[in-house]
């Protein structure tokens, strides 16, 4: 089965999402999907339906790179880890590949919370991903 068959729900959604900039290809039996999403609730309901078709994203057939356009304003959290940094990564999920790190005590944007255990940041960089929510300390 192609994967565009395969993941035919999650290409409409994006379709639908006004993913700005969408490309779709399938390399080597992945398919990629980048473009910048018009807000984070659309990036999250892009990983809930993948998460909906292959559960736990245990498949690794697909490589979903898209950002929330910039023009989302934010409120910020602080990185409250022991002594370590705290991961960002490309999807909600342990299981997503580990695409930053911010510094403990560092101060990053708070995009949307995605669900209660991940939330969706960027950092002044502008590495954006989901961080675990128990490290975040939103800022008054």
């Amino acid at each position: 089965m192609a994967l565009t068959t395969k993941y035919k729900v999650l290409l409409d959604t994006a379709n639908a999402s006004n993913i700005e900039g969408l490309q779709v290809q399938e390399l080597d039996g992945v398919l990629h999907i980048r473009g910048t999403a018009p807000s984070a609730d659309v990036k999250n309901k892009l990983w809930d339906v993948y998460n909906q078709i292959d559960p736990n994203f245990l498949a690794g057939d697909v490589v979903m790179n898209v950002d929330v356009s910039t023009a989302v304003a934010g409120s910020q959290v602080k990185v409250i880890t022991e002594n370590s940094n705290l991961n960002i990564r490309k999807g909600p999920g342990t299981d997503q590949p580990i695409i930053g790190k911010a510094a403990k005590g560092e101060i990053i944007n708070l995009i949307s919370r995605a669900n209660d255990q991940w939330w969706l940041v960027r950092t002044k960089n502008g590495e954006e991903g989901y961080c675990y929510a128990q490290y975040l300390e939103p800022l008054p």
